[in-house]
């Protein structure tokens, strides 16, 4: 088995290589500022640090204390620098609990990048989605993204990496399709992916409809919790239509079938279109203490060992960890 110092070196030999024999030298905004593509290296592409479900008109800053949140999560971060981990992608939205300010603070301490996002989060009937966002248009809230994209997160000086939004399941609502076609209004003008959290396989088909309606790709689209789906059809389907494929996996029940999914996907030569990632993190705003914190070195002691276990190499897990996030994320606009 190779050990961890290998595994990166190479990992990040592999990155470079490729992005110099393009001759491009491109940059992904972390939350203290842009880096090099070959430098994003191991990422763990969708994480959360901190949460607060209490709806969108009602998660205000004051309702915890960011130096709590700090002194929770800090250590949870710096565990898994030592594992390997150096970029993460934090996927809290805007009104569900997204803080750049508090990501840059902990990115500097525990010296792991940290990716924040633009967009809003649909699905759970909306009660993540500010009420402004009922009455604009989809044309209306992609200008409050781009603004964010181009400019800075308000009081910040900190830009987004990529768009995160979330429907339910198909077919889509009203407001999930118009937080969609937002997103791709916004990817056309600032090239940032598109994140959607999907409730299964049917809404995403509907998500890469909706983007080919405004003239953009589904390599555009990340199709968060492609795991949901349990038709490996649907999933080989969308992935040669383009798509980026993400499956979770932060518990040992969950591990087989993800290993499964992931496994069936790149025996069918598809490996270059699937990330991997745990969805965990969650310090619970309104918990005594934030609540149990879902610890991020999974990933590490389990998903990835399990991964070489049935069967995936060195260089695919290096497309799965480097090759494939860092594709993922740079900014580039995906004409359909």
């Amino acid at each position: 088995m190779i050990d961890r110092r290998t595994f990166l070196a190479s990992a990040g030999a592999v990155l470079a290589g490729a992005v110099r024999s393009r001759g491009q030298s491109r940059t992904v905004e972390t939350v203290t500022g842009p880096v090099e593509i070959d430098r994003l290296g191991v990422t763990m592409i969708h994480e959360h640090v901190m949460v607060d479900f209490i709806g969108a008109d009602a998660a205000t800053r004051d309702r915890y204390e960011p130096g709590e949140v700090f002194r929770v999560v800090l250590p949870h971060l710096q565990k898994i620098r030592e594992l390997g981990c150096q970029t993460l992608g934090e996927c809290t939205p805007a009104f569900l609990g997204r803080d750049p300010e508090l990501l840059r603070q902990l990115s500097r301490a525990s010296n792991v990048q940290i990716l924040t996002n633009t967009g809003y989060y649909g699905a759970v009937e909306g009660k993540y989605v500010p009420s402004h966002a009922r009455s604009e248009t989809a044309e209306e809230l992609a200008a409050r993204w781009v603004a964010e994209s181009k400019g800075w997160i308000p009081g910040t000086g900190i830009r987004p990496a990529f768009i995160k939004t979330g429907v339910n399941k198909g077919p889509l609502n009203p407001i999930d399709a118009k937080l969609v076609r937002a997103a791709a209004l916004t990817h056309l003008q600032t090239g940032l992916s598109i994140a959607c959290h999907t409730g299964d396989g049917r809404a995403a088909s509907e998500e890469i409809e909706i983007l080919a309606s405004v003239g953009v790709s589904p390599r555009a689209l990340i199709w968060v919790h492609a795991q949901n789906e349990a038709d490996p059809a649907v999933h080989e389907r969308l992935a040669r239509a383009g798509a980026w494929l993400e499956f979770e996996c932060s518990n040992e029940r969950a591990l087989p079938e993800r290993v499964r999914q992931v496994k069936t996907l790149a025996d069918r030569g598809l490996i270059g279109k699937i990330l991997i990632s745990l969805d965990a993190g969650w310090y619970r705003v309104g918990e005594p203490g934030g609540g149990t914190f879902r610890s991020y070195d999974f990933f590490f002691t389990r998903f990835l060992p399990a991964l070489r276990q049935a069967g995936l190499g060195e260089d695919d897990l290096q497309k799965l960890t480097v090759k494939n996030p860092a594709s993922a994320l740079l900014p580039s606009v995906k004409s359909a």
